[in-house]
């Protein structure tokens, strides 16, 4: 008997792996699609001027933080859309989409607008030099215009994901990374008879790009073949209560990623007080980093869909095994990937500037930040299997803690009073990560033993 369990326990195992690795895959190349735009930006406007690349690193800032807190925000429509699959009630999916939708419009309409109007003047009172608090101004403005496109294309990713077809998303984002890279090409150094935009141009790119993506994402569902079995045309038909836990799923995402964005855009001013080179090498590392970071960051949304859909099935057991699946997939393929940055690191920052001096520091930077890459993996996938399985408060108090408490004012002591610079800023993000990673995976297992 005990041999029989132990094979029927292991099928079980392969048969989780195999349905996290099946969607975590296209899930983690739509992830790196959304930072190849960032990248794409970064590495045409770095080769075209260090001083453009510093305006664009702080005026992405800001943007950054509501890009991520909106993605937590908007986090209930893929965990409420998984539970509805599990629980056999398909045809309450598309309500979901639809308060996704409106959510997404709203926010993305009210910060965009708010950023727009005086995001300028937060970044000239911010301590900056006067050149960069008006560079990063200007490319703040534009950016700000692509909010609303941006959190649509989020929610209609999420839904997609929740439903197990994370492909036409994939497809929508590197075909939009094509659009983003020709427009690059022509506004950044002046093509064509059009004078050299740098940043700015940079930013209207993305613009451009993320509408098209939205647009994209959204004619595609509506002209799925189910579409109107699954409910995307009709008044939500869930429960109040589906509604309510929607909405709280998001409020402690959004809390969640709003303190560990804000607590990383926070390193952009650190940096920037102490030169312009410092906070250009550091938007280098958190190019690097936010690239590898959409890695973790599909194999949690993978995880999360699987935790949530055996949440809503009531299996104890799968939630357990899905989660631990997904943590022991992130933590080899983040190995991995450590090892093999490390080993390149400086060709990495000579593929983001042609100045020697840069390379050099960059590639130190990024080496160093190779220690931080699997802690901030597993406590990403760490915290949204706790959502997924309806623990919502532990990440946030979690990201609270590591981020806010710890790594901002740990990174100002060891960049000043301790004089360790930009390796300083690195420190505490390593220290920060190790923190986040074991107490998120401890809840998990504390929640596993008590099942």
């Amino acid at each position: 008997m005990t041999s029989d369990a132990s094979i029927a326990q292991k099928a079980l195992i392969r048969r989780d792996l195999f349905a996290l690795l099946n969607l975590a895959w296209p899930v983690i190349l739509s992830r790196l699609g959304i930072m190849a735009m960032g990248v794409t930006d970064t590495v045409v406007v770095g080769r075209f001027s260090p001083v453009e690349l510093g305006y664009q690193t702080l005026g992405w800032a800001p943007t950054g933080v509501v890009i991520m807190t909106g993605a937590g925000l908007l986090a209930g429509v893929q965990v409420i859309t998984a539970r509805h699959i599990g629980e056999g009630r398909p045809e309450a999916t598309g309500g979901v989409l639809r308060r996704g939708l409106l959510y997404a419009l709203w926010l993305g309409l009210g910060i965009g607008l708010a950023l727009y109007a005086f995001g300028p003047w937060v970044m000239g009172h911010t301590g900056l030099a006067p050149d960069l608090a008006l560079g990063s101004g200007k490319v703040l403005q534009v950016l700000a215009l692509s909010l609303p496109f941006h959190l649509i294309s989020t929610s209609a990713t999420y839904y997609l994901e929740a439903l197990s077809r994370p492909k036409p998303a994939t497809v929508a984002m590197w075909s939009c990374n094509l659009v983003n890279l020709a427009i690059n090409l022509l506004l950044v150094p002046g093509m064509l008879g059009i004078s050299p935009m740098g940043a700015v141009g940079a930013c209207w790119a993305t613009v451009i790009s993320r509408a098209v993506l939205s647009a994209w994402l959204l004619i595609y569902i509506v002209r799925m073949k189910d579409a109107r079995a699954l409910g995307v045309f009709k008044a939500p038909v869930d429960t109040v209560q589906d509604a309510i836990d929607q909405r709280r799923v998001g409020y402690g995402g959004g809390a969640s990623y709003f303190v560990e964005a804000g607590a990383f855009s926070s390193m952009n001013f650190i940096a920037g007080w102490l030169d312009a080179l410092a906070v250009a090498g550091w938007g280098i590392v958190l190019s690097v980093t936010a690239t590898i970071f959409m890695v973790p960051l599909g194999l949690s949304a993978a995880t999360a869909v699987l935790v949530g859909q055996a949440y809503g099935a009531r299996d104890k057991a799968a939630v357990v095994r899905a989660g631990m699946t997904g943590f022991a997939v992130c933590f080899a393929v983040l190995t991995v990937i450590a090892v093999g940055v490390l080993a390149v690191a400086r060709h990495i920052s000579g593929f983001y500037s042609t100045d020697p001096v840069m390379i050099e520091m960059a590639g130190a930077a990024i080496s160093l930040a190779c220690l931080y890459f699997v802690f901030d993996g597993l406590q990403g996938v760490g915290a949204q299997a706790l959502r997924a399985r309806g623990d919502v408060l532990a990440p946030t108090l979690t990201h609270i803690f590591s981020y806010a408490a710890v790594m901002v004012p740990l990174a100002w002591v060891l960049a000043f009073p301790a004089g360790m610079g930009l390796s300083g800023i690195i420190w505490a993000v390593i220290i920060a990560s190790i923190f986040s990673a074991s107490l998120l995976l401890g809840r998990f297992w504390w929640l596993a033993r008590r099942a």
